[in-house]
């Protein structure tokens, strides 16, 4: 997918309810391409995902590497 095509549905995506509030767009400005594929892949997979119930902290540090 183009740099173009990635910030589009990154655009996309800010509109969800999931992300009301959050601003996922403007760290675009500092990725590379792939990390800009990574993040959009993230916040498909967080729209996708049903609640599980669990705090938002504790799935954060796991995707940070903290858990």
């Amino acid at each position: 997918m183009t740099r173009v095509a990635l910030l589009d549905r990154l655009k996309q995506l800010q509109h969800m309810p999931n992300f009301q509030g959050r601003d996922i767009t403007t760290i675009s400005a500092l990725l590379s391409n792939e990390a800009l594929a990574d993040h959009v892949r993230v916040c498909e997979d967080a729209v996708s995902a049903p609640p599980n119930g669990g705090s938002v902290g504790d799935d954060s540090r796991a995707l940070l590497g903290r858990a």
